[in-house]
């Protein structure tokens, strides 16, 4: 596991026991445990021996608030609708947030982007790639031109270029489908909350969570998932991108189903090129 990438991954059934109970169940401190597991899962909230509890306590309340700050919700402190709303929504299984002390590396001030701790980064600009998957979802054939036109995307407004190497080549950037524990300590949750995860530079691991209902084309259904979308997004985490506040960007982490968003918001560029600018 790269050092710079701490993500977690909340199972799907602990996310339906959060909303379903910040719905239906009056009490807070009767769902606190669980909303802490998600948020510690994308990085506001550190759980350790004494923050087991099922207190809703100032901690929580405080890491609910920089939740609800970081996606522009009004900064309750509290699980209302609209957090719930944006809660129930799939993404990416990357955290937000890498060091609560240091949010957005510099950056935040002046732009929605945010970089990994300590700002990883390749030291080349000529990247390699290749599939590999555990999972058959789509094949090879099928994948090769939605992954080349996603990392156009990014060629286009930086100085990298990519090539693919075959399947015993040695690469960069490894991409592929995979289901539940597939060897990088970080299993999916199924078909629902997190849809794929991709490691900083320069580990280079992109997986998709082959349970999700992907779409391969332009006629993504409203239950489906535009896999050309979430493989820009993706891709820019491999290449040093953390999630932007930008609903617009493409490394907004939360993806809605049935959308199609495949061209990169100017806060996309403007944080690559802030990355790679020397």
């Amino acid at each position: 596991m790269a050092p710079n990438l701490s993500h977690h991954i909340i199972s799907e059934a602990l996310f339906l026991l959060l909303v379903f109970q910040a719905l239906f169940v009056k009490s807070e401190s009767q769902f606190s445990e669980s909303l802490k597991q998600y948020l510690e899962a994308f990085g506001y909230y550190s759980i350790n021996g004494s923050s087991l509890t099922d207190a809703f306590d100032d901690s929580l309340e405080s890491a609910l608030k920089a939740y609800q700050q970081h996606y522009r919700l009004e900064a309750t402190g509290r699980v209302d609708s609209e957090t719930v709303k944006i809660m129930s929504i799939p993404r990416c299984g990357v955290r937000d947030v890498f060091d609560n002390s240091n949010d957005g590396v510099k950056f935040s001030m002046v732009a929605n982007y945010s970089l990994f701790e300590g700002m990883p980064r390749w030291d080349k600009r000529r990247l390699t790639y290749k599939f590999r998957s555990s999972a058959h979802v789509i094949s090879v054939r099928r994948l090769r031109p939605i992954i080349a036109r996603a990392l156009q995307k990014w060629a286009v407004v930086s100085n990298f270029t990519f090539r693919e190497e075959g399947f015993f080549g040695r690469s960069d950037i490894v991409l592929g489908f995979h289901r539940h524990a597939h060897g990088d300590n970080f299993p999916f949750d199924g078909p629902g909350n997190v849809l794929a995860h991709a490691f900083a530079p320069q580990v280079g691991m992109l997986h998709f969570d082959a349970d999700e209902n992907w779409s391969s084309n332009n006629l993504t259904r409203s239950n489906q998932i535009d896999l050309e979308s979430v493989s820009i997004h993706e891709l820019g985490h491999t290449l040093g991108l953390g999630h932007s506040r930008d609903p617009d960007a493409i490394m907004y982490a939360y993806y809605r189903p049935g959308s199609i968003k495949r061209d990169l918001g100017q806060d996309d560029i403007d944080g690559i090129r802030a990355l790679y600018s020397n």
